[in-house]
């Protein structure tokens, strides 16, 4: 943008005071979404680097010394909602501009040392010039525990990256505004949010909505999005995208977790820990009403999968497992760890959900992403509209009422005690239901299973009846060099009582 197609822009934005709050907020978006048409216009430029010396080689130990005061978080006597800044710094190099909209009026918020609290060594850094630091991002503030305490429940931190928890929920998976390339030989591209707009809440605001300003290589993009603390916090996410350049891959509303090891990974680390991860699972409701269940795994190599579909309704990233005792991890708290739900809030038309799991050695790594692909390319000048919400879950989606898969586990088929026993190249499956549909059944009512195995058999399939009245599928696998991609549910009178499960074998994983 040219100095003076900036100055325009910021002249005819002053100019928006007039409007009353709900106007004023469209008025500004679309402002928004009008400079991110400008930028998608012009080559794409990095931000230019403002970041003083000092900063820039912060490691991780003294970059934690550095607290916003939260005696100093803004709104916190005006409204139940809060907020505090992040220090730029450590890997956050680029600082991004972050503006309060008051009663029409846009105030940017500048830097300040006097905000932040430099702990330790970190109080050397006040020996220098800091001016130019600006802020990596915010995090968000309201009473979701109790009324007494202003739990945090939103961050806004780095690229286009944000994190939400709900009530009893400790921060997992982290939610993105786009993910462009991913898993691609030539590389993922991340865009980044360049300035955010937040609506100052008042003392009855029980949301707060803000606006974000997208910019990379291959496209910019206007952002309206309005969070809702609660048990289940939502975001509800508008944007409209343009295209510089033709996109291979446009990942949307895409959640990146991570997955260590659970209950069927054949290779576990030397843990006394059960399992570790932040999800477990990959759940899908198609547009067609089928429920897809997908299992997490820490692969050898980077898998991707694809689940075709036409007009989805929701995909997300859950973690099912949330009993302590599945994880004894008194620290990292995995058992509190949130689902994500996305719901499409418009049309997406045909394309597919995307599922890429990444190898990884421990927990320190995200190696888990989800998006949705649509079957239409986004090619450059043009554009398109997003408008989705993704919320927090502790269990499934009110509208799963089916039986859903609480338990995944393989193993040798070989006989116990048997030499040579003519099973042993053979591989055992359980897969066990509960709950929903499964709790309606009567003893009368015959139980099928439905299962397929693409490019391969099944062997000995079998539905059997747990002690808790919950149902076990079972069945094995033969050998093969192939990998395995099986489908399996349970079926009353042509009827399903329960999702599909869904899992790739790889015989020489």
């Amino acid at each position: 943008m040219s100095v003076r197609t900036a100055a325009k822009w910021m002249l005819s934005f002053n100019c928006l005071i007039a409007f009353s709050a709900v106007a004023n907020n469209d008025v500004i978006f679309d402002h928004v979404i009008e400079r991110a048409q400008t930028l998608a216009d012009t080559p794409y430029q990095a931000p230019d680097e403002t970041l003083p010396s000092a900063l820039k080689s912060l490691d991780y130990d003294l970059y934690r010394q550095i607290r916003f005061n939260p005696e100093r978080a803004y709104w916190r006597d005006e409204s139940p909602f809060s907020m505090q800044l992040f220090h730029s710094g450590f890997i956050f190099q680029t600082p991004v501009t972050i503006n309060v909209v008051e009663n029409g009026d846009v105030v940017p918020l500048s830097f300040s040392a006097d905000d932040f609290q430099y702990d330790g060594d970190a109080n050397r850094l006040l020996e220098n010039d800091l001016t130019g630091s600006g802020h990596a991002g915010f995090r968000l503030h309201y009473p979701i525990n109790n009324e007494d305490y202003a739990d945090e429940f939103a961050v806004f931190l780095g690229a286009s990256y944000f994190r939400l928890v709900g009530r009893d929920q400790a921060y997992g998976l982290s939610t993105r505004g786009l993910a462009i390339d991913t898993a691609l030989a030539s590389g993922e591209e991340f865009p980044e949010f360049r300035e955010f707009w937040l609506y100052k809440p008042d003392e009855s605001s029980d949301s707060i909505t803000l606006l974000a300003l997208m910019d990379s290589p291959s496209l910019s993009g206007a952002y309206r999005i309005m969070l809702t603390p609660g048990e289940n916090t939502e975001a509800e996410v508008e944007a409209t995208l343009f295209a510089r350049s033709d996109i291979e891959k446009l990942g949307v509303a895409p959640l990146t977790s991570m997955f260590t090891f659970g209950e069927a990974s054949t290779e576990r680390p030397d843990d006394f820990r059960p399992q570790v991860h932040d999800s477990d699972g990959l759940l899908i409701h198609t547009g067609a009403d089928e429920w897809i269940w997908r299992p997490l795994q820490n692969p050898s190599s980077v898998r991707v999968s694809a689940f075709m579909d036409d007009g989805p309704s929701g995909f997300g990233l859950m973690q099912r497992e949330r009993d302590f005792g599945r994880y004894l991890d008194l620290e990292a708290h995995y058992h509190r760890r949130p689902s994500q739900w996305v719901e499409p809030l418009t049309d997406w038309g045909p394309g597919h959900v995307e599922l890429v799991e990444i190898p990884t050695p421990d927990e320190t790594h995200d190696n888990i992403v989800a998006y949705w692909v649509a079957e239409e390319a986004l090619t450059a000048g043009e554009s398109r509209h997003l408008h989705y919400r993704t919320f927090t879950l502790n269990k499934q989606p009110e509208t799963n009422s089916l039986g859903k898969v609480v338990r995944t586990r393989h193993g040798s088929a070989a006989v116990p005690g048997e030499t040579d026993s003519p099973s042993a190249d053979q591989r055992q499956f359980i897969v066990d239901f509960q709950g929903g549909k499964l709790d309606d059944l009567t003893s009368s009512e015959p139980i099928e299973l439905d299962i397929n195995v693409q490019n391969g058999e099944v062997l000995l399939p079998q539905v059997k009846t747990l002690p808790n009245n919950g149902q076990r599928a079972t069945f094995r696998l033969p050998p093969s060099s192939e990998p395995r991609d099986i489908r399996l549910r349970l079926m009353v009178e042509g009827e399903p009582i329960t999702e599909t499960w869904n899992y790739v074998w790889y015989p020489d994983a």
